[in-house]
């Protein structure tokens, strides 16, 4: 019998931890329960996901940058690559914005829903609004200094220095291109060998991904607030999710455009990343199954994919800079402000910068949200409206984000001349050697 392939394997098993979960909320022991044995098994599964983030960037950018033998490459494919992140960055900011506009959802928050949401939430809202008042109290070039890593052993030590990481791993990567073949060559079949390690242990670590969303799913389920804000919350959800569902429209369309690449193909090769990213909500754990999925089933050369994946994975948030844009508005609305075409496009540009200090770990856009309201001049108490809801859009945003990069890697592919024909067809190629 032939065995059910990876996506629909994590799809079974969001499901059944959706299910598990809300036939355990009827007993009066189920939600603790599953706090403290189902949950540390969905933790233990991010958290091993985490463990090879920074190796797999260090790996792949050294081995990326130091493969292409020439500075001259580097620049036109980074040129390119930034180019385009935050030329899509700029169109998914535009859509919430027309989104939110047309939907109107600020006008269904009755004023007993909002104070109540305000009461619930507001020492959350606190905490979040103290971590962004730092980020405004630096200077103009701090995101600059802060990208020069004074330890890489400390930088490396936290998920959230990934900047720092890819700094150091792109300036060793160009040492290597010039100093002589002969000294760079031990140095590169380390990181060769290196690579490959890592590569294998993705391949290991998926093969428990069903059971580590079943967790994460069942933990989400029981930790959720009241289904009455759920409702409250309704449209604004609804503008997020519409929007981010037309900027996989967007990214299908520059994918068969620009690359010939069929939308059933594309989606087809990225749905275990997609789902995996869904239930993680975080593009920095997802990035490992990006980049497999990416370079052995779209056909992108691995010098593309180690160079652009990583660096999407940091700067490119698109589904977080929609999603700023709508929640900006929407708040607005809730507080019955209507905000001008000056304030909006200031939007677009506060939320296209936000997007690229944004950590790829769960609820980092809230943070970068603080400050785009600011920009606005929208109340920050206004945060507490949409804490009810976010983690859900959470996940929803993170398969935005992890569908983008893997669109810009084809797209600069294709202009390098590095797009090719996928090495496999499907996930059970990779899976049964693994299982095997």
């Amino acid at each position: 019998m032939r065995k059910l392939e990876l996506h629909w394997q994590i799809l079974l098993g969001m499901l059944a931890g959706v299910i598990f979960a809300f036939a355990m909320v009827q007993l009066e022991w189920g939600p603790k329960f599953i706090s403290d044995w189902i949950k540390p098994f969905g933790n233990i599964f991010i958290n091993s996901l985490k463990l090879i983030a920074v190796p797999l960037i260090l790996a792949s950018l050294i081995k990326g940058v130091s493969d292409l033998k020439d500075i001259s490459k580097l620049s036109k494919m980074g040129g390119r690559t930034i180019a385009i992140y935050i030329l899509t960055t700029v169109i998914a900011v535009t859509i919430g914005l027309g989104v939110v506009n047309i939907v109107k959802p600020g006008a269904s928050i009755s004023e007993e829903t909002r104070t109540e949401l305000v009461e619930n939430y507001k020492g959350d809202a606190e905490a979040i609004k103290s971590k962004a008042d730092k980020q405004k109290e630096s200077g103009p070039l701090q995101a600059l200094e802060d990208l020069v890593p004074s330890n890489i052993f400390q930088a490396a030590s936290d998920n959230g220095n990934m900047l720092q990481v890819i700094f150091f791993a792109i300036f060793f990567g160009i040492g290597l291109i010039l100093i002589p073949e002969e000294q760079s060559s031990p140095v590169k079949k380390f990181f060769d060998g290196f690579n490959e390690v890592i590569l294998k242990l993705i391949d290991l670590i998926m093969l428990a991904a069903p059971f580590g969303v079943f967790a994460l799913l069942a933990a989400l389920v029981v930790e959720s607030p009241s289904l009455d804000l759920f409702k409250a919350l309704a449209w604004y959800a609804f503008c997020v999710v519409l929007g981010l569902t037309l900027m996989l429209g967007v990214y299908l369309l520059l994918v068969w455009v620009v690359t010939k690449t069929s939308p059933s193909t594309f989606m087809k090769g990225m749905s275990p990343a997609q789902l995996l990213a869904f239930s993680t909500s975080s593009s920095a754990a997802t990035l490992p199954v990006t980049m497999e999925r990416v370079e052995e089933h779209l056909g992108v050369d691995e010098e593309v994919t180690s160079f652009v994946l990583p660096i999407g994975a940091t700067i490119n948030m698109d589904g977080t800079s929609l999603y700023q844009a709508v929640a900006a508005v929407f708040i607005a609305q809730a507080f019955g402000m209507d905000l001008s075409l000056s304030a909006q496009l200031g939007i677009i540009v506060t939320a296209t910068l936000a997007s690229i200090g944004s950590a790829a770990v769960p609820g980092a856009g809230m943070v970068m949200l603080v400050i785009v309201l600011a920009q606005a001049g929208i109340p920050e108490a206004g945060l507490a409206l949409i804490f009810a809801v976010d983690r859900p859009l959470d996940m929803c945003r993170t398969v935005i984000n992890v569908s983008g990069d893997a669109t810009v890697s084809m797209m600069v592919a294709k202009s390098v001349g590095k797009l090719g024909k996928p090495k496999v067809k499907n996930w059970d190629d990779n899976y049964d050697k693994t299982a095997k």
